[in-house]
């Protein structure tokens, strides 16, 4: 019988976008809750990444309009997913949302959070949340610390 062996991918050996993808997609993997709601990441890079989420009925409070806390959160996975794109465990230190319009049920939103700054532990990004027409909905703002860690396992050059 043949031996199985799992393929081990090596961070080291990747460039900057392949590590940012591969961050994000085992992140993705993990993230119960983003899945759970339904959104989407559409895009990464070093330092940003793309969110989408339909608003559901489930979402709407009693004004008919998105609850603000889906909102946040489509904002806060999308600036997860970009502060964690350089195989260093990250979280969240603080947020801050502005909300700009409404959002309504089978709206498209599309959160693009970019990296504003990054130094020693921590970092700065903004996220925008827009709909289908591209009006802006919510601004986000979100500073993070890295912890110890990593999101892929570096892989022992001895194995």
């Amino acid at each position: 019988m043949a031996e199985v062996r799992e393929l081990k991918i090596n961070p080291a050996d990747m460039n900057a976008a392949e590590l940012a993808q591969a961050c994000a997609d085992e992140l993705f993997r993990r993230d119960d809750a983003s899945q759970y709601l339904g959104m989407r990441l559409s895009d990464v890079a070093p330092g940003r990444a793309t969110m989408t989420m339909v608003v559901q009925e489930f979402m709407l409070q009693g004004h008919k309009t998105c609850h603000g806390g889906y909102m946040f959160t489509l904002a806060d996975s999308a600036f997860a997913f970009s502060c964690n794109t350089y195989n260093q465990a990250t979280v969240a230190i603080g947020c801050s949302i502005d909300y700009v319009a409404p959002a309504f049920a089978g709206d498209l939103l599309t959160a693009v959070a970019t990296e504003k700054s990054r130094s020693g532990r921590t970092g700065n990004y903004d996220v925008e949340i827009r709909n289908q027409e591209g009006a802006l909905i919510a601004m986000f703002h979100g500073k993070s610390y890295r912890i110890r860690g990593e999101i892929l396992p570096m892989e022992n050059s001895d194995d």
